[in-house]
């Protein structure tokens, strides 16, 4: 008897190894799979800008990472004490100017440079719902908190994605031509804007998604991987959220990087991956007699495993 229905999913012919350069990008689940990115050692770089949850927000930050446009005071806002940025989260906000434009022009830097020399870039969208500022007409990545009212709301549509992921694969390969692109939809539900209006977003990113790729020119080096459908199809039960009904909890989460790594990890990584996640365990042991002469032992045990992988990859950090 099957009880639970299958997404399929094939193995990628360029998989992700330790040698291989990765940028993270877009919406709350892009932490989530950073977050396994970075446990387990691979060289990547994680939402320099924060979360940004729209393809127009994301399309604006490698534009500008691509063209290096360095950020000024005219483009930043002061507002419930903090200076802020409408292309960038709040976790960049600050409460001195200085400092605010120093972390968004550095973030434009290191952008720029990981696009360069990314063997893989991911791009997770989270919703088609837009904000756009009445004063400007420009759609934000933010709204930091200011009033509802200086701002309109619109589900952008499918031929406007379409197009802010053409422009957004261009750019990246004006820069470097062999990257491969994958996308994916955030399985996280923005049900603030409504349950059928979540459903009418979800539907236009994963359209235009699937149009853009088939465009001849794109096909080379673009991939899909369905982190929503793996929730919805697969899972598709409750105990697989968080207490708020909305955002999939670390079981799902859990699932959904173990069928990434099935599609997107060489296999030719796993047996590193066992040696970097023996060695987090141990990290995060606490033993029950610090001075005993077994806990000594498995102290120079985990330096030499922690040695053996820094001298094979010396990118590898181990917070002790």
């Amino acid at each position: 008897m099957k009880l639970q229905t299958k997404i399929p999913l094939i193995q990628a012919e360029n998989p992700i190894d330790y040698n291989g350069q990765l940028l993270l990008l877009g919406s709350c689940f892009t932490e989530n799979m950073g977050k396994k990115l970075e446990y387990f050692k691979f060289q990547s770089l994680q939402n320099p800008f924060g979360i940004l949850f729209h393809p127009l927000a994301i399309e604006k930050l490698i534009s500008k990472a691509v063209h290096k446009e360095i950020y000024s005071e005219e483009d930043i806002f002061f507002s419930n004490e903090l200076w802020h940025c409408f292309d960038a989260h709040s976790n960049l906000s600050d409460s001195s100017k200085e400092k605010l434009l120093e972390k968004l022009n550095a973030a434009i830097t290191k952008t720029h440079h990981q696009i360069t020399k990314s063997t893989h870039i991911l791009i997770t969208f989270g919703t088609a719902w837009v904000y756009r500022r009445k004063e400007t007409k420009e759609v934000v990545a933010n709204c930091h908190k200011v009033p509802q009212r200086e701002f309109s709301k619109e589900l952008i549509s499918i031929e406007v994605i379409q197009r802010s992921l053409e422009n957004t694969i261009n750019l990246i390969r004006s820069i470097n031509e062999k990257v491969h692109l994958i996308f994916t939809v955030s399985p996280v539900r923005h049900l603030k804007e409504g349950f059928q209006e979540n459903q009418r977003s979800k539907a236009h990113l994963i359209t235009a998604v699937h149009q853009t790729m088939n465009i001849l020119d794109f096909k080379p080096r673009t991939s899909y991987f369905p982190s929503y459908e793996i929730l919805m199809d697969e899972l598709r039960d409750y105990r697989f959220y968080e207490a708020d009904m909305i955002h999939p909890n670390q079981v799902a989460i859990d699932y959904i990087w173990d069928k990434f790594s099935e599609v997107w990890i060489s296999p030719t990584a796993n047996a590193v991956m066992e040696k970097v996640d023996a060695v987090q365990k141990g990290l995060q042991h606490r033993p029950f007699n610090a001075g005993s002469e077994q806990h000594q032992a498995f102290k120079v045990s985990l330096g030499k495993k922690i040695m053996y992988l820094q001298q094979a990859y010396p990118h590898m950090k181990f917070i002790k």
